[in-house]
């Protein structure tokens, strides 16, 4: 067999890391497995071709046509179906759209159905054909012998066709009909130009929007280029076709090409993205990809994940914990993508364009994104963000204050800067708070400050998309009131949710509080402060729960600490008496040690036979009524807290089950099955935990620290950002008696031992070295 030297240099790097006595390739992308979990997936989950918080984000869709009634269920790509019915640019919380899909033969304009293949333009396809790989995906399209290839940068998708011989091979733009959580379209528009490009835009009334933000919707634009001329252009509106025709608009519209193949012809499309204009998404294209061609651009795509991915290193342990832990980290990068251009340019809450300053170097200052809300985020991705990605966390709060700048209030979820709150709350505050206590200050911190101050304690004029509706309650009160007329929604009275809220607030006060504390801000630091107290006037001495109480004061009648939606939001009472991060030192005095540990482990001993959550219910929502729910995020923090109560050994024991038995690397078992993994949170909380550092807190304290648990690899290194800490790296050490050994014995730091599990935030990020002893059986004797 004859080597090139690329050749040559790829199998020699094969060989290059051994580990166990394995050989195993290098390069850490090979660890990362996109279709875990994809069964009852999000929308926004499974974008195989994309690079990490990028705008362009393609995917095979199954039964993305279908939308979805709530604006979040399942929909797009479903690991137990069998056809495709395109391939979608587009992939954001609550926006979604541009579809491409090749076919041979008869033309078909409408997808079809799931049931009935042959009544669309979808194809059957086979799973050993499909590879996913992070920034590329390809699959082969059995009904017409067309295998699609994805790739992209960060602004602009690749797709490459390669058709059978053919008299009839037809590429398909299906621009104006929904896609998965995009909602119903508005208006659309799509043409084929004097110069070959195939243009256009989609305007979409996502549900959220519409909840939060009644009459704003969401454009998407690009521009394509092909590198086929087509022998036949012409549009269509759903099933109704116009031939020659080439420039169609509405609800429904759609473009078409048709050429003559010859056996494995392959058709290359580029396509610009835009959520301002076609001449940006123009733009987009020339600056990021006018000398990059298929291959260039995968090849890119893929030296871009590894060097993300690289941010931490992990060595030795089990190959299924690698592939959980990249593909989480995967996840955790995926999610929250660019929405402004290259330029500058973005979409503004307004539905206007704003300009982002340009810097000296003739590029913006930061960038704008979409993003899910953060709800539940700061125990997972935020610390995460914090520990190796701080730039983008930088960006992320530069990002939430360019809507406060635009429309006075910060928004908890943004789709196009028009506010998706999705769960009525809003935590934005918090992340800023946060990233100012860890010493990312590279944004404007009075008006940090005076955005997250507002958030938290100002009604007056507050519009439905900043959340917090019922938070002249829990200022003047202390408390969110509960009552069933409220039912499930948020009002300046009360609140379905009141209990769950008036923890969240309670929370949130506590991290801003700390915010005003820095800045010496005291008068405002102890009226947030005595707000973070709220919570204490909810606990029910009698049962020793969070119990709801009504607006006269009194706890509700007819109590079930298992009952969801009475009071809680996506939880119960028995989830959300333990949402007291910030003073669970107090939460535990008030329950007692002895009962406080004995309830939460019973907790872990009864949800471990359900695996933790909802058991092997394939829902979202399927862990609701249960004592501990892992899949949804406001359990995510509980099993750590044995920290905090004297028993840290319990806390290294339940997390390492946790990671062992929620988490899978199956397309059904992956996060729980079919939980809600909401852009990276279940993810980056595998991330964390399995290294061994988490902070309960959310590292909202003024000087933040995390808890230390036992990491599941022998070896963590963590290449720290140079601009924002003055560390290189900092590396975690672990040695263990057997293989599964889950009880840190030892804890030594550069040098000295420790008897405490808590880590000062500071001295991971000046760089160092943490050395840990594992075993099989507890260390009674470690303290927090």
């Amino acid at each position: 067999m004859k080597l090139n030297l690329k050749t040559f240099i790829a199998v020699i790097g094969m060989f290059s890391l051994t580990i166990d006595g394995y050989a195993e390739e290098k390069e850490l992308i090979d660890y990362v497995n996109p279709n875990i979990g994809t069964a009852h997936c999000r929308w926004f989950f499974y974008t195989p071709a994309a690079v990490p918080f990028g705008m362009a984000k393609l995917a095979p869709s199954t039964d993305a046509h279908l939308g979805n009634p709530g604006g979040w269920q399942a929909v797009g790509y479903d690991f137990r179906h069998t056809s495709i019915e395109g391939f979608a640019n587009f992939h954001e919380f609550q926006v979604g759209g541009v579809v491409i899909a090749p076919t041979v033969g008869k033309l078909q304009t409408v997808p079809g159905e799931l049931d009935n293949p042959d009544g669309g333009y979808r194809s059957r396809f086979d799973k050993k054909d499909e590879v996913a790989d992070p920034g590329y995906y390809s699959v082969v399209l059995k009904d017409y012998q067309v295998k699609a290839e994805l790739t992209v940068t960060k602004r602009v998708g690749f797709h490459r066709y390669t058709y059978p011989e053919s008299e009839q091979s037809n590429l398909i733009f299906d621009i104006g009909n929904k896609q998965g959580e995009s909602g119903e379209v508005v208006d659309a528009c799509v043409r084929y130009t004097s110069d070959g490009r195939v243009e256009g835009y989609v305007v979409t009334s996502p549900v959220y929007v519409n909840i939060y933000q009644k009459g704003a919707n969401v454009r998407m634009y690009f521009s394509a280029l092909i590198d086929k001329k087509p022998d036949q252009v012409g549009t269509f509106i759903k099933d109704k076709i116009m031939l020659g025709q080439s420039e169609v608009k509405g609800p429904g519209a759609g473009l078409y090409l048709t050429f003559s193949t010859h056996k494995d012809e392959a058709v290359n499309i580029k396509i610009g993205l835009s959520y301002t204009s076609v001449e940006n998404a123009r733009l987009n294209m020339q600056e990021e990809a006018a000398g990059l061609d298929f291959d260039m651009a995968h090849a890119q795509a893929s030296k871009i994940w590894n060097d993300a991915l690289g941010r931490i290193v992990v060595e030795g342990g089990k190959q299924d914990d690698k592939v959980k832990f990249y593909t989480g980290l995967f996840h955790a990068l995926l999610g929250r993508g660019l929405a402004s251009d290259c330029n500058g340019c973005y979409p503004k809450n307004d539905g206007s364009v704003g300009r982002i300053p340009l810097g000296k170097d003739g590029k913006p200052l930061h960038h704008h994104y979409n993003t899910d809300a953060i709800w539940g985020g700061f125990w997972n991705l935020t610390q995460l963000w914090t520990l190796a990605y701080p730039e983008y966390y930088s960006e992320f709060v530069n990002s939430q204050l360019l809507v406060y700048k635009d429309a006075g209030w910060l928004g908890d979820g943004i789709a196009c800067s028009k506010y998706v709150s999705g769960v009525g709350t809003n935590f934005t505050s918090l992340a800023i708070a946060a990233a100012y206590n860890c010493g990312i200050r590279t944004f404007d911190v009075d008006l940090g400050y005076e955005a997250a101050l507002k958030n938290e304690i100002e009604w007056r004029n507050r519009i439905e998309g900043a959340g917090k509706m019922d938070v002249r309650q829990f200022v003047e009160r202390g408390y969110s009131p509960y009552e069933p007329r409220f039912d499930m929604k948020t009002t300046k009275e009360g609140s379905g949710f009141a209990a769950s809220h008036t923890m969240e607030y309670c929370f949130s006060s506590y991290a801003v509080g700390q915010f005003a504390k820095h800045l010496g801000k005291m008068e405002d630091y102890k009226k947030l402060h005595k707000l973070s107290e709220g919570w204490k006037l909810l606990f029910d001495k009698e049962t020793r729960l969070i119990r709801p109480k009504d607006t006269q004061g009194n706890f509700i009648k007819d109590f079930n600490p298992l009952a969801p939606w009475k009071g809680f939001q996506e939880g119960n009472a028995v989830q959300y008496t333990f949402y007291v991060p910030h003073q669970i030192e107090d939460l535990v005095n008030m329950v007692g040690k002895d009962e406080f540990n004995t309830r939460l482990d019973s907790i872990f001993l009864l949800s471990q036979k359900n695996v933790f959550g909802g058991g092997q219910t394939v829902d979202a929502f399927a862990g609701l009524n249960t004592v501990y729910n892992h899949g949804n995020q406001p359990n995510l923090h509980i099993s750590w807290l044995f920290n905090f109560s004297g028993k840290p050994y319990l806390s290294q024991k339940w997390v390492h089950a946790i990671l062992n038995e929620f988490y899978g690397v199956e397309g059904i078992h992956g996060y729980g099955y079919g939980q809600d993994e909401d852009q990276g949170q279940l993810g980056a909380w595998y991330v964390m935990s399995s290294i061994g550092l988490f902070d309960v807190k959310g590292l909202t304290e003024i000087n933040p620290q995390f808890q230390i648990g036992a990491p599941l690899f022998d070896k963590v290194t963590i290449r720290l950002n140079k601009k924002y800490y003055s560390g290189d790296t900092f590396t975690i050490q672990a040695e263990r008696d057997v293989e599964d050994a889950c009880y840190i014995h030892s804890i030594n730091l550069n040098g000295k031992t420790r008897n405490t599990v808590m880590l000062p935030f500071e001295e991971v990020v000046n760089g160092g070295y943490l050395s840990l002893d594992l075993s099989q059986t507890p260390n009674t004797l470690l303290t927090h």
